[in-house]
């Protein structure tokens, strides 16, 4: 029997989910690589929580190089923000690009300022989303990413939950290549 033909759909054809079923479609994938999904009102929601878990965590400083995030937090009287290098950190804040639905990824590239490794060298990493840096898919994503642009990125990343890795006998283990734990906080847009 002949393998069957591989059957052609344009981008017209896929039916792509309206923004809150991306929120729960991201929420739910996002959840099921073992992330932490934490959705906020607004801002000073999303401070408050933050606040929260830093302290039910007890972690002593979490690391940010984001300027944006570091207006935001302090505006709000975020407290234990660190602005060295990450070195010695447990805990380390960026944005993304966007978050990509359909597989619960966080997309990154080196146009943020949070670099390549900010996210990576961190025991745990916490993402700071809006609701409409969501799309459906990685295709959508990358598009984002280069529109205006002359040239792309040196890096584009996908982080999918927590690292996770096996060894020979195919025994999984988390946290080894990158962060043990990863946060996203996804904040409403104000409209």
């Amino acid at each position: 029997m002949p393998f069957p033909e591989k059957q052609s759909m344009t981008r017209d054809q896929v039916i792509v989910p309206k923004t809150e079923e991306l929120t729960v479609l991201f929420a739910e994938n996002f959840s099921a690589v073992q992330g932490q999904f934490i959705y906020c009102i607004d801002e000073a929601e999303l401070v408050a929580k933050l606040n929260g878990l830093q302290q039910h965590r007890n972690w002593p400083r979490i690391f940010c190089r984001e300027a944006g995030l570091i207006d935001l937090l302090q505006h709000h009287d975020f407290r234990g923000l660190e602005f060295s290098p990450q070195a010695g950190a447990p805990v380390a804040i960026t944005g993304c690009e966007k978050l990509i639905a359909r597989t619960g990824s966080i997309m990154m590239s080196t146009r943020q300022s949070s670099g390549r490794t900010t996210s990576v060298y961190t025991p745990i990493h916490i993402c700071i989303a809006y609701t409409s840096q969501l799309v459906y898919d990685i295709e959508e994503g990358l598009t984002f990413i280069q529109q205006g642009q002359k040239n792309m990125p040196s890096l584009i990343t996908l982080a999918t939950g927590p690292s996770r890795t096996a060894d020979i006998e195919k025994t999984l283990v988390v946290g080894i290549h990158g962060p043990g734990e990863v946060y996203c906080f996804v904040v409403e847009d104000q409209l």
